[in-house]
């Protein structure tokens, strides 16, 4: 690691961001870990595992359309800071219907739905601004990667203090914390010095805005096969991790501290790989680096599968956090760099619905297939089906190069022609 690794810590805006996100992202991990454990507690269930995952997200995939329309069309730090402010008011709900022991399966459902509608328009508009936070925009990779080992940091420390927490001081408590979380970040966006906002005028209604956005993707493949891949992974392989708890309690024969520190190996493992991509060269091959980083997510999943040896089991989930973490960040990057400034809200927004919004369908995926063959072959599966994403990715990139190549050669020869 050396200095360049944090060269985006150059932009104040971006510094007040990260620390303000930094804290409230534990918060958020505790959270999910505290729903999660609270919900296989009272049910016992791996599908309504699957089933939490999909009331939190599918909002996501039904809004983020409209959300990245919305983040184009208006003040990106305007809609931010409401959205942080409705996450915070979602949390404190959530804390003291907890805190009063007076709750049932449905209301956590139901709050969850409300954070997955929050979200759709709080990821397109936090992505985008976090253009607009770097002075210089050659460290934006940078930035997107530090995005990501804040985030990674953060399920690493986050689900940890969760099993403290709900060891030790209940539930309720682990709510609240979150809730708290919330006057970091706020604090931080109200702190920075942003670009005045210039109002664009808009000649097209929401509908035929969306419809320019998916116009564009259709003209940039290289962006659409990015997201194509995210979608695939998000649905047949990320949500792995709602099967965790079921590894804690019955093949561990642990409890919420056990499946603190699961979870958060797989997020050291996706921080280790976060700071990795955060020390890339500029010019790297990020495309090459995400079909490699696809393959080290299965054969991560395969290993940890089958695997009852609880401290082998932890490494396997750490090699499997390090792959996964590529999917994420590199699509983001690769996106950002690449998109076009008047679309990057709607070319976000088609990303957030392929990552957020087809993970809870493959939760509900994952639930009923575990509750069919058992959570261990299902993760077996999802580590196959990783494979052949990484594998279909390869050979993408290899028919690019080859085409490329080949385009290269046809001018070369036209220009031969010519001269002669």
């Amino acid at each position: 690691m050396n200095i360049s690794t944090f060269k985006a810590f150059r932009s104040r805006n971006y510094r007040l961001y990260f620390a303000g996100q930094s804290i409230s992202l534990i918060g958020t991990w505790m959270q999910k870990t505290a729903v999660s454990w609270v919900i296989y507690t009272l049910t016992h269930s791996t599908f309504m595992l699957g089933l939490t995952l999909f009331a939190s997200q599918f909002p996501s995939f039904l809004l983020s359309l409209f959300g990245g329309v919305v983040s184009d069309r208006y003040n990106r730090f305007r809609v931010l800071l409401t959205t942080q402010v409705a996450s915070m008011i979602q949390a404190t709900i959530l804390a003291v219907i907890i805190l009063l022991k007076h709750y049932a399966v449905w209301e956590i459902l139901t709050l969850s739905v409300i954070l997955g509608a929050i979200n759709a328009f709080d990821v397109p508009a936090r992505q985008s601004l976090v253009f607009e936070m770097i002075e210089d925009k050659n460290d934006l990779p940078n930035a997107l990667a530090l995005n990501s080992s804040m985030v990674n940091l953060s399920r690493l420390i986050g689900p940890a203090i969760a099993g403290f927490v709900l060891e030790t001081m209940g539930d309720g408590i682990c709510f609240l914390l979150n809730a708290v979380s919330f006057i970091a970040v706020i604090g931080s966006l109200l702190l920075m010095r942003l670009p005045k906002y210039v109002k664009q005028e808009h000649s097209k209604n929401v509908m035929g805005e969306l419809k320019e956005g998916f116009s564009y993707l259709k003209k940039t493949p290289s962006i659409s096969f990015v997201i194509m891949m995210l979608g695939l992974i998000s649905l047949l392989v990320l949500p792995f991790s709602t099967l965790i708890p079921y590894y804690a309690r019955e093949v561990f024969k642990g409890n919420a501290t056990t499946f603190g520190v699961i979870d958060s190996v797989i997020g050291l493992g996706a921080f280790c790989g976060a700071i990795f991509l955060a020390s890339l060269k500029p010019g790297s091959n990020l495309k090459k680096i995400l079909s490699i980083n696809t393959l080290v997510f299965g054969i991560g999943l395969l290993l940890f599968s089958h695997e009852d040896t609880y401290w082998l089991a932890l490494v396997f989930a750490t090699i499997a956090g390090f792959g996964m973490m590529s999917q994420i960040t590199v699509s983001n990057t690769l996106i950002q760099t690449s998109v076009e400034p008047g679309m990057r809200g709607r070319v976000i927004s088609f990303y957030a619905m392929a990552y957020f919004g087809l993970q809870p369908v493959g939760g509900l995926l994952v639930g009923l297939v575990s509750k069919w063959i058992g959570a261990p072959d299902t993760i077996l599966f999802e580590g196959i089906a990783a494979l052949g994403i990484g594998l279909l990715h390869y050979s993408f990139l290899r028919k690019e190069k080859l085409r490329q190549k080949n385009n290269v050669m046809a001018v070369e020869e036209r220009h031969l022609q010519t001269v002669n």
